[in-house]
């Protein structure tokens, strides 16, 4: 592979599975309990839910800078082509900072190429674009073509998930005030989606059978050719919800191929526990 794919910790891929891939990876910062972590690398996801299970609420922040600029500064001086595909600009200001890096670096070295793709995405809708951009590098596609076809993918990958409390989401700014409109009554579960990387309700349902029926009407409505896909699941410390919804979109739609993890603490961490969500392309696309 001539390409270094670059990924950072939104992207919700397990750690054994970057390092395996060689995943250049940049993990978001996660704040609790006045210390500083690197989100997967020196804290667990489980640490977090834990935490905001009895009360405590984690910040988070940006990938470091200096970090960025340290693996920026080392693939330049290494000529090695490289993509990032960063977590959605209207999420996280991590992209932003990123290009203000890459513009530094191209001044010293401006023969580096380096791409930084506003992936639009987040959690293992991220992370199935950055699994597939490996596969396509392997296949040592032109670095342009490359590009284009990764910026395809995040252009086509739904988001639907439900969280069980949109406070968290709100709190963090993730989404306005005005947008959490769910209230506290019982067993009531918010619908969302990525709209143009930004995370908008759809509606509030009553009761988890009924959001699993929902997430499947949308799924068909906005889904093509699902049974060759990779269809990917993410949860919020709640695997048995991950193992109903797989069951019933297996039964459903005959699907065989799933990716499956737990959310990071950097989502999680705004997301909170029992979050669901669930991912796929709305168009199918040429290998």
């Amino acid at each position: 592979m001539n390409v270094k794919i670059i990924a950072d910790s939104a992207c919700d891929l397990p750690y054994s599975f970057l390092k395996e891939k060689n995943i250049l990876f940049l993990p978001l910062m996660i704040h609790l309990d006045e210390n500083d972590y690197e989100d997967f690398v020196t804290i667990e996801p489980k640490q977090v839910y834990d935490a905001m299970r009895n009360g405590k609420v984690p910040k988070t922040s940006q990938a470091n800078p200096l970090k960025i600029k340290e693996l920026f500064t080392k693939l330049a001086e290494e000529n090695v082509p490289s993509i990032y595909i960063a977590f959605s600009s209207q999420l996280s200001g991590t992209y932003q900072t990123a290009m203000m890096i890459r513009n530094e670096v191209l001044e010293q070295y401006p023969d580096f190429q380096l791409t930084i793709i506003d992936s639009k995405c987040a959690s293992l809708g991220l992370g199935l674009i950055v699994k597939k951009a490996i596969e396509l590098a392997e296949q040592n596609i032109p670095y342009s073509q490359l590009v284009d076809m990764i910026s395809t993918y995040c252009a086509h990958m739904e988001h639907i998930f439900t969280v069980d409390d949109l406070e968290f989401l709100a709190r963090g700014g993730r989404l306005s005030k005005t947008s959490a409109f769910v209230g506290g009554l019982l067993n009531i579960k918010p619908l969302l989606h990525v709209e143009d990387g930004k995370l908008i309700p759809i509606e509030k349902i009553r009761g988890r059978k009924k959001v699993y029926k929902r997430m499947l009407e949308l799924m068909e409505e906005r889904g093509e050719d699902l049974q060759n896909q990779i269809i990917g699941i993410s949860h919020g410390d709640d695997e048995q919800a991950a193992l109903e919804l797989k069951a019933l979109i297996e039964e459903h739609f005959g699907c065989k191929h799933f990716f499956i993890t737990e959310i990071g603490g950097a989502i999680g961490a705004h997301a909170g526990p029992g979050t669901l969500a669930l991912f796929f392309l709305n168009k199918q696309m040429e290998q």
